[in-house]
């Protein structure tokens, strides 16, 4: 039976000079088996106590601040599984990580990433971060965010790689097309749903 699982972490977020604390959300997603971890806040040992005993397949970044990538290597380590992230956020990446370590395999729009007996599919959501992308899980009855769509609205721009208007487009392409009742697992905060946020921002 595949899950959701879930956890929070605390650290911090920093960019153009600026460091804020935050409190990120871990989003495990497999069965007994398997699973596919989505971003890498914080703590590597708070996400394996989320995945417990289970195979992690993949480790997939939703974007690459730091707060969402910086124990992803660290993560590969432990686990074996490929980091996969969009290869638009690059520079972001190599601000965390320069360009010695690298992540393994892109994630393109429309791609997909199975595991533990569901689909995650991929779409592509540039504005928070130019290689943002969403997750969605459609069998699930729910979207993985990141940081491009919150409870409220749209995530933060105004800051380096960032752009207010491209945010809101990517959000009505690519999300409010999906079911009203679609959950949304976001990066920070609290669930919505599709229909909610589609309503705040109409």
């Amino acid at each position: 039976m595949t899950r959701v699982d879930h956890g929070v972490v605390a650290g911090t977020f920093s960019l153009d000079g600026q460091t804020y604390d935050v409190d990120n959300n871990i989003w495990v997603v497999g069965d007994d088996a398997e699973c596919v971890v989505i971003d890498a806040p914080h703590d590597v040992e708070a996400i394996l106590a989320v995945v417990g005993s289970r195979k992690v397949v993949a480790i997939v970044c939703t974007h690459a601040h730091d707060d969402h990538v910086r124990v992803a290597p660290a993560l590969r380590e432990r686990t074996g599984a490929p980091i996969l992230l969009h290869p638009e956020d690059r520079p972001l990446w190599e601000l965390t990580h320069g360009p010695a370590e690298t992540w393994d395999a892109d994630l393109t729009d429309g791609a997909e990433v199975p595991v533990g007996g569901t689909t995650l599919t991929v779409l592509h959501t540039p504005g928070h971060a130019p290689g943002a992308v969403c997750l969605h899980a459609p069998d699930l009855g729910c979207v993985f965010t990141g940081d491009t769509l919150f409870q409220g609205g749209p995530g933060a721009t105004g800051r380096s790689y960032s752009d207010a208007g491209l945010i809101v487009d990517s959000i009505k392409a690519k999300l409010f097309v999906l079911p009203g009742e679609t959950v949304v697992h976001t990066g920070h905060g609290d669930d919505t749903t599709i229909a909610a946020e589609r309503e705040r921002l109409s």
